[in-house]
């Protein structure tokens, strides 16, 4: 017999949009992790009112509900827990509006990033966010982890676009925040309470966004170092020039080399690390910047520095970099992909300690990431069949936390805590932070239906 809640939706939205068939299931038990749990079943939802109707009825038969979009999170946040149905809000991927003179896009959770970027590129405006699973990721999970990508030293992260939500709260109620004005103090900031909550405390189903005029055009450079410490340094170097990047990107020797194996584009494999940087502006503006930028790299120890003579070969490059993630696995099975944020003072200081602790614990951790911004992305590379590799993989995560923690750094940049952090979370937040945050949830979500068992640690601590 199939569950109450079921027999209830089903009542709503028609059996054909409720999935329980187990190879069904299958498809939504996962993340971009290798954490895994089906759910009792998956609702496809495409209007709000059909977001109200499943949450109304999880609030009924108290019934764990896990929000989702395209599944391409880092960090558990969108596995379901046992028992819970998921609510599959891609097929709400509608772009709402686009409005040219107040310079805002309206959009459903589940456009797919890339589709937004280009929409509005072709009325001549720019949408910066852009995580590296843009043409996957949908703009509702942005929303919910706060998503960041390689325009973030310049541009800043989604929350930053975010003017204005459409939320359906646990109980089913529609809660609307913010507004199309860029100015706001109306109250607390609710909008901003939601971005990054991770589906914990409602369910995102519109989104206002600030828009930005196109920039006029762009200059890749990159940059080869025989020390990945150089190109650390590198970044203060060049915004001493008073030049703010678009980007700056780091692949170093370990993630040039999978790259390298996987796309065979003649990749500089012999280098200790690589810097990928973008100068935008007026066409004059971005040549010149360029060449600051060339030799301020070169005065930190760059032994050759390129900009790109082309847009195909500028494209070139960062399908190298984006690939990065994908490559890895020619390596080994699977990956544990962490994600730190330090003071760029301290992006040498946190290179020097990722590869001590990859040398201590006999593990390949490739480095990469938004330099630029002091987000490093250590990706330990390993068999989850190995239980005895395991354990230095959990051990050598937790390394790297306290080690970006104790440079002033934080445990997430961009993917966010979700299930595979969560138990170092007190590592990073005090007591009475996590106190707060939890009486937030209590507030919201006073059943605990909304995306339990993430973000905050399991009882008895770490």
């Amino acid at each position: 017999m199939a569950a109450p809640i079921l027999t209830e939706i089903v009542q709503t939205l028609g059996k054909e949009r409720v999935l329980t068939a187990p190879e069904d299931l299958v498809a939504y038990s996962y993340d971009g992790t290798f954490v895994r749990q089906r759910p009792l079943a998956v609702v496809m939802v495409q209007t709000t009112a059909e977001v109200q109707a499943v949450l109304a009825a999880a609030s009924r038969h108290r019934t764990p509900v896990v929000p989702r979009g395209a599944g391409t999170g880092l960090s558990g946040g969108s596995v379901p827990v046992a028992g819970s149905v998921v609510l599959n809000l891609a097929p709400m991927n509608q772009i709402v509006t686009i409005d040219r003179r107040d310079m805002v896009a309206v959009v459903q959770p589940g456009v797919v990033t890339a589709t937004l970027q280009a929409e509005v590129e072709k009325l001549g405006m720019f949408y910066p966010p852009d995580p590296s699973s843009l043409h996957m990721s949908t703009i509702g999970g942005n929303v919910a982890e706060n998503a960041g990508g390689p325009r973030c030293l310049k541009y800043g992260v989604t929350g930053d676009y975010v003017m204005a939500l459409e939320v359906v709260l646990a109980d089913g109620r529609v809660m609307r925040t913010g507004s199309r004005a860029l100015k706001n103090v109306t109250g607390y900031d609710l909008t901003h309470l939601i971005v990054g909550s991770e589906g914990t405390l409602g369910v995102v189903t519109e989104v206002t966004l600030r828009l930005l005029p196109k920039p006029p055009g762009r200059r890749t450079i990159m940059a080869i170092y025989a020390d990945v410490e150089d190109s650390a340094r590198s970044v203060g170097a060049i915004l001493d020039q008073g030049i703010v990047p678009l980007t700056t990107e780091l692949m170093d020797r370990a993630a040039l080399a999978v790259v390298e194996s996987f796309l065979k584009m003649g990749l500089p494999i012999h280098a200790d690390a690589v810097l990928v940087i973008d100068i935008e502006g007026e066409p004059a503006v971005a040549a010149a910047g360029a060449e600051k930028v060339a030799e301020a790299c070169r005065t930190c120890g760059a032994i050759d520095v390129k900009v790109a003579a082309s847009e195909a070969e500028a494209e070139q490059l960062w399908g190298a970099r984006r690939s990065v993630s994908a490559a890895m696995a020619r390596l080994r099975p699977n990956k544990l992909g962490e994600d730190i944020s330090v003071p760029r003072s301290a992006l040498p200081a946190m290179v020097r300690a990722v590869r001590a602790i990859a040398a201590r614990l006999d593990l390949v951790i490739p480095l990469f990431g938004h330099i630029g911004d002091g987000n490093l992305h250590p990706n330990i590379l390993c068999d989850r069949r190995n239980a005895e590799e395991m354990e230095r993989v959990y051990q050598a995560a937790e390394q790297i936390f306290q080690a970006a923690i104790g440079l002033g750094g934080t445990l997430s940049g961009e993917h966010g805590i979700g299930l595979l952090k969560k138990r170092y979370l007190p590592l990073d937040l005090g007591p009475v932070e996590i106190e707060v945050m939890k009486a937030l949830k209590q507030t919201m979500d006073p059943l605990n239906i909304l995306n339990p068992g993430k973000i905050f640690p399991d009882e008895g601590g770490l």
